[in-house]
């Protein structure tokens, strides 16, 4: 049995081929991941609410400071100066409740106060 493929004829064929394939590819994963990573009901009520730094700084003093810091700059846990900077809202939600960063323990906390431990977060 002869088994044919078919392959572009010119080298500009090629290049257009891979082009589109490309970009493709890039469509596929930006519209996928979209999809994939629409937040979860716990995460839009975080968003929907307003924080309070001060609020959120008490309840850091709480459950963060002992790893943390006092003032948020490192000791066992690294220094969250600037976090916010770095790492979204979602991705800030997703490390304080999934634990994933051992030794961070998992913690869930109301909407209400991720909001307000985001806004003193920010304010760092």
């Amino acid at each position: 049995m002869n088994e044919q493929t078919v392959k572009p004829e010119s080298p500009g064929q090629r290049i257009v081929l891979i082009a589109l394939v490309t970009m493709l590819a890039i469509v596929l994963a930006i519209f996928g991941f979209r999809h994939l990573h629409k937040p979860d009901p716990y995460v839009r009520e975080v968003l929907s609410r307003p924080g309070d730094a001060i609020q959120g700084h008490a309840i850091f003093q709480m459950n963060c400071a002992g790893c943390h810091g006092l003032t948020a700059d490192g000791k066992v846990g690294p220094s969250l100066k600037g976090v916010s900077a770095r790492k979204s809202p979602v991705g800030l939600i997703d490390q304080v409740t999934s634990g994933k960063t051992p030794p961070m323990p998992q913690f869930q906390p109301n909407p209400q106060e991720m909001a307000d431990v985001l806004s003193y977060l920010k304010s760092l």
